[in-house]
């Protein structure tokens, strides 16, 4: 049985499902584009090919070689993209809990069925239908879980919208110990710099008590003045629109004090090796151009208990 356990972002990362971009499938059609940056790299003829995504992904492997860390692969699926890890369930505490994703890319889930099969079966939880989630947009900080989540009208007019105020509610009941806290993300079909397409794109928790942010993701101005309150002014490092646009603020923790991140990210990544923390550069460039980057294509299993 795998004894799953994640209460946060950054403690010492044992186990972790890695996306897999082998047989990512043709180029997709701009119609069939799920978010404004990859509609644009389709438009452009900049999206990324599947031999750079591979090697990219390659890179971020041998950084979890070189912490020990264990690493599930999903099963490839035949032209099919299986990068984004993170969308298709996470853990919390003990439980596995599925995502209800976009209807296009359920087969997902099925290319981790050997790993869900060595779960204990009580802690597998499928949320009920009406309620919308993606990994992205949930985070486990110690005794809060953050939600990203849209709850305008328009919903349905998004499809950058992932997560509603269903799958707030069913997290709320799930985990009646945690204050779960939602923030309204600003969403854009057409504008990737106006897009928070997850909670992830915007804002992550890094190190033991500092934040990365970016103000304008948020569509309420008090729900940012909120987190920027819980860590502290000096612990938070605000990343501009291009920043978000290239996906500064999905980075990934292995440690407190080891992260991997992007070599292009050069301000962030200063900033976080003059906080003392050891930063793994890894080329990340070509998958950020579907607008995900190494929080989305890693699904942590096992971190240390605090």
């Amino acid at each position: 049985m795998l004894q799953l356990h994640v209460n946060d972002e950054t403690s010492r990362l044992r186990a972790v499902v890695l996306g897999t971009a082998k047989s990512n499938g043709p180029t997709p059609k701009i119609e069939d584009a799920y978010d404004p940056k990859s509609a644009l790299h389709i438009k452009q003829g900049t999206y990324p090919a599947e031999e750079d995504m591979v090697r990219e992904m390659e890179a971020v492997a041998a950084v979890f070689r070189k912490y020990d860390v264990v690493i599930h692969r999903p099963e490839v699926i035949e032209n099919y993209n299986q990068i984004f890890a993170r969308d298709i369930a996470f853990v919390i505490e003990d439980k596995f809990i599925k995502s209800n994703i976009l209807p296009d890319r359920e087969r997902e889930i099925h290319a981790i069925d050997y790993l869900i099969n060595q779960i204990d079966p009580e802690k597998v939880i499928t949320l009920p239908e009406e309620a919308h989630v993606e990994g992205g947009d949930v985070m486990p900080y110690h005794d809060y879980i953050f939600v990203g989540t849209y709850t305008g009208d328009d919903y349905p007019d998004y499809i950058t919208a992932r997560t509603n105020i269903q799958a707030v509610n069913a997290l709320k009941e799930l985990f009646p110990n945690k204050k779960v806290k939602a923030f309204e993300l600003r969403k854009s079909n057409t504008d990737a710099k106006n897009n928070a397409l997850h909670l992830d794109c915007c804002f992550q928790p890094v190190g033991k008590d500092m934040a990365i942010i970016h103000k304008n993701g948020f569509l309420i101005e008090e729900e940012y003045n909120w987190l920027v309150d819980l860590f502290g002014k000096d612990k938070v490092f605000e990343i501009t629109k291009d920043e978000m646009y290239h996906m500064n603020s999905n980075i990934f923790s292995i440690a407190p004090d080891v992260v991997i991140s992007e070599k292009g990210f050069t301000r962030l990544n200063a900033w976080l090796r003059a906080n003392g923390i050891t930063v793994e550069e890894v080329p990340y460039a070509e998958i950020s151009k579907q607008e995900g980057l190494l929080r989305c294509s890693t699904m942590p299993l096992i971190r240390d208990k605090n």
